[in-house]
């Protein structure tokens, strides 16, 4: 087909857009733990579908542009630039890891789980360097003295379930994304 970078922009369009839609669908968790964010939804399995379709490089491009946009028209939460940067731009970005590979686009599951678990390695990353002195000193009936182990609990109680979420949907979609080419 002589137009397939103009029908990947439009898909890629498209689907960003589907992201940012559900991104006003969602269940917030983080601030329920005394948090600054984080919530339950379904922004990524359009950034997904679009990555494992065309690859880790649109998909990285257009969860960066979803990242971005989320924080500027979704209620972004950010201390400063650098937290706006990770937790929206560099986090959404790492979801289109979810086509990194020729067998992940075949496995989408594993894809998602790919995407996710990149997205919360990102999120991790903020936590134990931007977040640390936001740190309680209790947490989920916890002492907290590790930033690390702080991190890896916050930013699990929205990401565990994202990715239990994201991953089931994928499969599910496993046999429709077959058929579209």
């Amino acid at each position: 087909m002589k137009n397939s970078k103009l029908r990947t922009l439009t898909e890629g369009a498209v689907l960003t857009a589907a992201a940012l839609a559900l991104s006003y669908i969602k269940i917030p968790i983080g601030l329920g733990f005394g948090g600054f964010g984080g919530s339950v939804d379904l922004v990524m399995i359009p950034l997904i579908v679009f990555a494992l379709r065309r690859g880790c490089l649109w998909g990285l491009g257009a969860g960066l542009i979803f990242g971005t946009l989320k924080f500027f028209l979704a209620g972004g939460v950010a201390v400063n630039w650098q937290s706006m940067l990770l937790d929206y731009s560099l986090a959404y970005m790492f979801v289109g890891f979810a086509g990194s590979f020729a067998a992940l686009r075949k496995r989408p599951a594993l894809g998602a789980f790919v995407g996710c678990f990149a997205r919360f390695i990102i999120h991790f990353i903020s936590g134990v360097t931007i977040y640390a002195q936001y740190m309680p000193e209790e947490f989920m009936n916890m002492v907290m003295v590790s930033p690390t182990v702080y991190s890896i609990l916050y930013n699990g109680t929205y990401m565990l379930p994202n990715t239990i979420l994201a991953v089931a949907i994928c499969a599910a979609l496993k046999k429709p994304m077959e058929r579209i080419r």
